[in-house]
């Protein structure tokens, strides 16, 4: 029997003027959006829907918007009834919402706890991200971990987003000797990209330590569906793994071409993309041809 995932999108995907609408015509949306400003302690909407691409890129404002954006068309959809979720990092957290994992408000505050100990993280340790475009992963793999071998400098695989693309995170030494090494080993294109530090590696581990005691002392619900997560790209359906999945997040790889890969394996046919941006719908499409894409913003 075929099946109806629903993917929520991660950091990157936020533009100005995003939620307005269902703001603007929506109710529940509306409270929704109200109900946030109150727990982050300023008016999010505002930066939301009139603040620049400068505003809305900053982690602690990034981070927290796309979720809102996420859930709340999530939540104002009349006929959401997911056999399967996944989020792509922070979307993560939309995903949890969307099959009852995690309330709103808790999921909100542990968001803002994650955007706000990444930030700080990468204040700590200069660091940044690369994508490596037309390398097999196994490839930058090895790069990756040759590199680690010789010089210490911290390397990692980050995101597996599509076959023929691997974002890879570390510090701005290793990055940039990484970057050097993919493009001679046939790599079509090695980009720095313009984010604040190394999502998804091993330089995140002062962030972890804090948004660990944070979700241990959150409730997690038994879910409604499976959750497809990052680090173990299968389906997590023990509230207690979903926590420790969650944590290892912030350290460990986002396994999107394998997550999409387990989901088809399970029985999806048809994936809806909710909120911001139409990212993960291009990404699936990559993975597998024949799946069935749309989005909801």
């Amino acid at each position: 029997m075929s099946k109806h995932a629903f993917i929520f999108p991660g950091q990157g995907s936020q533009f100005s003027g995003m939620g307005k609408n269902l703001y603007d015509n929506n109710s529940l949306a509306k409270d929704l959006f109200e109900q946030a400003n109150d727990i982050l302690g300023f008016r999010i909407s505002d930066v939301m829907f009139i603040g620049t691409d400068e505003q809305l890129k900053q982690t602690n404002v990034t981070q927290p918007a796309i979720f809102l954006h996420s859930v709340i068309a999530f939540k104002t959809m009349h006929d959401a009834k997911p056999d399967m979720v996944a989020g792509h990092s922070l979307g993560e957290f939309s995903a949890l919402v969307a099959n009852n994992v995690l309330q709103f408000e808790d999921a909100l505050k542990l968001v803002s706890i994650r955007a706000t100990a990444m930030q700080k993280a990468c204040e700590l340790n200069p660091s940044t991200m690369a994508a490596v475009l037309a390398l097999a992963d196994d490839k930058v793999e090895e790069i990756c971990q040759q590199i680690q071998d010789e010089t210490g400098e911290v390397v990692v695989p980050a995101n597996y987003n599509c076959p023929g693309q691997l974002v890879i995170s570390g510090s701005l030494n290793g990055i940039e000797i990484a970057c050097e090494r993919m493009k001679a080993a046939g790599a079509k294109r090695a980009l720095v990209l313009p984010v604040g530090g190394a999502f998804h590696s091993p330089l995140m581990a002062p962030a972890k330590e804090e948004l660990a005691a944070a979700i241990e002392a959150t409730t997690f619900n038994a879910p409604s569906c499976a959750v497809y997560q990052n680090v173990v790209a299968k389906a997590v359906t023990d509230a207690t793994e979903i926590k420790k999945n969650l944590i290892d997040q912030l350290t460990g790889a986002v396994r999107w071409t394998q997550t999409i890969q387990s989901m088809v394996a399970d029985g999806a046919t048809r994936f809806t993309e909710v909120g911001p941006g139409k990212v993960l719908q291009g990404l699936v499409q990559k993975v597998f041809k024949e799946a069935v894409v749309d989005g909801v913003n």
